[in-house]
């Protein structure tokens, strides 16, 4: 029998409409945590505000211990380095909204699967 615990959590998440996931490296190893936290922050308003179906999961290494806050946007496997505010709007409206990805900051593509 499930968990309904674990049930509302999946549910929450809407996982069944989400497109992608995202994730963000918050650092302390690539770059400040509080600089991490805030383009988090900024990042789960985004998708918020925007309605993107898109799964995200903030970590505490990508094992990229440089230039970051690091996210890598899955299915594609596409990692984007320095993502500070600025740069997480333009991916988001951009690569996550209408399926364009910012190829100048792409610093690695390697889809799974």
């Amino acid at each position: 029998m499930p968990d309904p615990i674990v049930s509302a959590g999946f549910a929450k998440m809407n996982i069944e409409a989400s497109s992608r996931h995202v994730f963000l490296c918050v650092g302390p190893d690539c770059c400040s945590t509080t600089d991490g936290l805030v383009t988090w922050e900024f990042l789960k308003a985004r998708l918020k505000h925007l309605a993107i179906p898109a799964l995200r999961t903030k970590a505490a290494c990508l094992r990229v211990c440089s230039g970051g806050p690091w996210l890598v946007v899955y299915p594609e496997g596409i990692w984007y380095g320095r993502v500070t505010p600025e740069r997480c709007e333009r991916i988001v409206s951009e690569h996550l909204a209408q399926n364009r990805p910012i190829t100048e900051w792409i610093e690695k593509s390697h889809p799974l699967g």
